[in-house]
């Protein structure tokens, strides 16, 4: 009897431990970026004086983050079988790396959240028609090809744009049309924004990662124009959604569109340590930050669209 208690004790660790490692996988921490579009974009509706349609909003919430965690998945098991994840690896650990999962089980779980992706995207090209057909196609594909495939995104350099495109612009843009059926300048202004403060966190982990990344030939906006380069990026980036506030006074949007001014600290504080600080194991605060600043903007701009 106490064998096999202990042999189903054994189980449940073992379980547990597969689930924390798949946790881990996901990479829980960057999820916002799939997260904040939708509160942002939806807020904006509000805003408009249009119905919020929740279910529109949950299932291209849900979409999003299947996406991401898809594309989360293949650069686990692609950057390591591509060397970019080492033994030297100063980030955090990646699972594929660590040999906890093997390449082909990480891609086949990759593949299975594309489909769920697929499937939550169903009733909204039901919903929105061809635009959002393309949308969803295009996204799934893009999240592939972000690391894998003839042309991997983020290994010419180009990383740093699917960002803004996909988890600012387009992710933000394609909700409000969803909505309202109507593609609305102040949807692009505000997916921008959003999609600067997301592309912060790459700009910070690509700069942590220049040494490594140049050896294995992934030619990030660092290793192709330097260290200054990507630094001056991360302050551009950083604050520039700050500037497009002055957007939606002018449009009448009134005070409360001011509120994402008390991320400004963080913002300045972020660059600061980036522009005193060399790449080192250091940027993983970094990220944390970037991380921060993006919730805090994202969600205090939201508030203020619908208090307004």
């Amino acid at each position: 009897m106490q064998v096999v208690n202990e042999k189903r004790s054994n189980e449940k660790i073992s379980l547990a431990s597969h689930l924390k490692y798949w946790l881990m996988a996901f990479r829980p921490k960057t999820l916002t970026a799939a997260l904040v579009p939708v509160i942002a974009a939806t807020a904006l509706i509000k805003a408009l004086q249009f119905p919020i349609q929740w279910w529109i909003s949950g299932l291209a919430l849900a979409a999003s983050l299947f996406i991401q965690i898809g594309t989360n998945l293949v650069n686990d098991a692609v950057d390591f079988k591509k060397g970019a994840d080492n033994a030297d690896r100063i980030g955090p650990k990646r699972v594929t790396q660590a040999g906890v999962f093997s390449s082909g089980s990480v891609l086949g779980l990759a593949a299975l959240f594309f489909l769920l992706a697929v499937i939550c995207g169903i009733p909204l090209v039901i919903q929105g028609g061809w635009p959002i057909f393309w949308i969803g196609i295009i996204s799934v594909l893009c999240g592939y090809a972000y690391t894998a495939g003839p042309f991997p995104l983020a290994y010419k350099g180009m990383g740093d744009f699917f960002v803004i495109l996909f988890f600012g612009v387009i992710a933000v843009s394609g909700l409000v049309y969803l909505q309202i059926h109507e593609w609305r300048i102040e949807a692009f202004v505000l997916g921008l924004q959003v999609g600067f403060h997301c592309t912060v966190l790459i700009a910070v982990n690509n700069l942590r990662d220049v040494e490594g990344d140049l050896l294995v030939n992934k030619r990030t906006l660092p290793v192709r124009f330097g260290k200054r380069f990507a630094r001056n990026e991360i302050a551009v980036l950083s604050f520039v959604p700050f500037l497009f506030l002055t957007y939606w006074l002018q449009l009448g949007f009134g005070w409360f569109l001011l509120l994402p001014l008390l991320s400004l600290p963080l913002a300045i504080r972020l660059v600061k340590k980036v522009f005193v600080t060399e790449p080192s194991v250091v940027y993983n605060s970094f990220l944390a930050q970037a991380a921060g600043l993006h919730v805090s903007f994202g969600v205090l701009l939201s508030l203020g669209l619908v208090l307004c």
